[in-house]
């Protein structure tokens, strides 16, 4: 295991603190260490207020000739082809982009989820001409399509108009499509450039929402326009999550209230998989508030884990079920979809690691190649090989003859910018710089590749200290953890992206009592005293391991052994109690 330097984040400068006397010490150093410094960005931060906090959906240059376009597709009874993607964000923005149509009168709409190793990420020439043959008069793409600029020509020669929602990296040749909803195209005005696919999607909704509803009292559903636009959020909120976007400026908000909608969800499908996750009891009441962590732990694998298995159909059909018996059916398809994924994926990491320990263990990028696996895992893969080795790493696996990959980064490292570099190796790639997928041009030239890719990793990397940082929020006595410091950050959530839970350092922490708890006894609780003889629980997951991705401290800690600890600050509930819970994230031996 890599340790990790520990960063305890400086105190705000006086002035800060002088600035905005109402804050507790505690509140004033988390808010400045996330760049949130005056009182209009303390206020939204805090207290996210939709009416305010939310921006008008017009500020996007083309949502206006987007919006016109749409209307007339209803108007004139065009076919309407909803072309998403097989995560959880491309379905999300699917379900958004379906269901508002629908809302608005449109008779004619299909949707179509590209099969992750049939299809491949976003549009190619094969799926626009079934759509052709299918009579689609217009194209709408979520959370793809800006990498498409050969594709949406294609489409134009077929006379099938196209609007671009999507969030990724902009390639320098962009699509000419009708219109294009994307923060960060070249003079985009949207003033928030973070917001996922769903998200993308979700103001393509609003800009429908809000012009239909100058000439109309309701939707087509009889629903009020304020009430259906809000009903969307459960979908932003999970796309939000899913996809890792920074929950700061209009995702934080837009996922705050999605969290709200999300806990009194009135989809069917939904409210079967929290059944068959364990999420709701047999009675349909939910076991605990469903927040961010339930959402990127437990909703959104599932939902994955439909494209990485089977087929992303399957979470959409879930996602808009309207009766029972469909959605039963389908929550089952999803939990046994997931449960063999994470089979699949134990199995091919292990692979990974013994590969990496006997050949690559010094090298700048870590790749991996296996032509008898599955594409739909290898993102997966690379994401545990990485956070193993904090190196960034690319797993490839074949796609009939294509070799496909899936690439993560660690900070320091543009991955998706160095791909655009070399674009003669690729048929197709996109992504962000954290992560990239790609399509090789020629599968011979997998070697040569790999050393481009680690030539030019190397040649970026090398004035750049990379050994992984775990930044800590503040160093901090036992005895200072309560109540009121819990309520204090309890403000701070849904944590994400660029709002992680807090974290803080207890340094001399003298251990009273061990034990190993779960089935496999893989995790710890450690009872401490720290300057009293005050005993506090703490609870560390996976700190007993045995397969030597981490140290086993079930074996290296003792009675009486002084630890150094940083930790986050929880909630422990059962039977009705709750008691405040301090969850390991490293420890040091002193």
């Amino acid at each position: 295991m890599i340790e990790k330097r520990w960063n305890v984040l400086p105190s705000p400068p006086q002035s800060f603190i002088d600035n905005h006397p109402e804050l507790p010490k505690i509140v004033s150093s988390l808010l400045y260490n996330r760049g949130i410094m005056t009182a209009e960005e303390i206020d939204s931060f805090l207290q996210p207020d939709y009416s305010k906090d939310v921006h008008d959906p017009f500020l996007f240059k083309d949502m206006e000739v987007a919006v016109r376009r749409l209307f007339t597709a209803v108007e004139k009874d065009e076919h309407i082809t909803i072309h998403g993607d097989y995560d959880a964000d491309g379905v999300s923005a699917a379900v958004i982009l379906t269901e508002v149509l629908e809302a608005i009168g449109a008779k004619h709409i299909d949707v179509y989820l590209p099969h992750r190793e049939k299809d491949g990420y976003g549009l190619n020439n094969n799926t626009i001409d079934y759509l052709a043959d299918k009579g689609t008069n217009l194209i709408i793409t979520c959370d793809c399509g800006i990498s498409n600029a050969t594709e949406i020509a294609y489409a134009n020669e077929k006379g099938i108009d196209s609007i671009i929602t999507d969030h990724h990296t902009v390639p320098e040749n962009v699509p000419k499509a009708h219109a294009i909803i994307h923060p960060k195209v070249p003079d985009e005005p949207y003033p928030d450039k973070e917001l996922a696919g769903g998200g993308v999607a979700f103001k393509l909704a609003q800009g429908l929402i809000h012009t239909h509803h100058k000439s109309h009292e309701t939707l087509a559903n009889g629903i009020s326009h304020e009430g259906f636009e809000k009903w969307l959020l459960d979908m932003v909120a999970i796309a939000s999550v899913a996809d890792m976007v920074p929950l700061l400026g209009e995702s934080r908000t837009l996922t705050k209230y999605g969290l709200i909608v999300l806990n009194k969800t009135r989809r069917i499908g939904l409210q079967k998989l929290f059944l068959e996750s364990g999420i709701m009891d047999n009675d349909m009441v939910l076991k605990k508030p469903i927040d961010a962590n339930t959402i990127g732990f437990r909703i959104a694998p599932q939902i994955n884990a439909a494209g990485r298995i089977d087929h992303a159909n399957v979470a959409y059909k879930l996602l808009t079920a309207k009766y029972g018996s469909d959605a039963i059916d389908l929550a089952f398809r999803l939990h046994e979809n997931n449960k063999e994924r994470r089979e699949i994926t134990e199995n091919y990491v292990k692979q990974a690691i013994d590969n990496v320990e006997k050949h690559q263990l010094d090298n700048p990028v870590l790749f991996y190649y296996n032509p008898d696996w599955t594409t739909g895992i290898v993102g997966l893969i690379a994401s545990r090989i990485k956070a193993r080795y904090q190196k960034p790493t690319i797993i490839m696996a074949n796609n009939g003859d294509v070799v496909t990959g899936s690439g993560r980064s660690v900070p320091g490292f543009d991955m998706i910018d160095s791909l655009q570099e070399m674009p003669e190796y690729f048929d197709k790639f996109g992504g962000h710089p954290m992560a990239c997928g790609f399509s090789l041009a020629d599968s011979s030239k997998i070697k040569e590749f790999q050393e481009a890719f680690i030539k030019k990793c190397s040649k970026k990397t090398k004035d750049i200290d990379m050994t992984p940082t775990l930044d800590i929020d503040a160093e901090i006595d036992l005895a200072d953890v309560d109540w009121k410091l819990y309520d204090s950050l309890d403000k701070f959530k849904p944590f994400g992206q660029k709002n992680p839970a807090p974290k803080y350092v207890a340094r001399g922490v003298t251990i009273t009592e061990l034990k190993p708890l779960g089935k496999e006894k893989k995790h710890l609780r450690i009872l401490v005293t720290h300057n009293n003889n005050v005993i506090r629980k703490t609870i560390g997951w996976n700190l007993c391991t045995t397969d030597g991705e981490e140290k086993n401290w079930c074996k290296l800690l003792h009675v009486g052994d002084t630890i150094d600890i940083v930790f986050e600050i929880g909630i422990n509930e059962w039977n009705g109690n709750r008691e405040l819970q301090l969850t390991i994230v490293d420890i040091k031996q002193v």
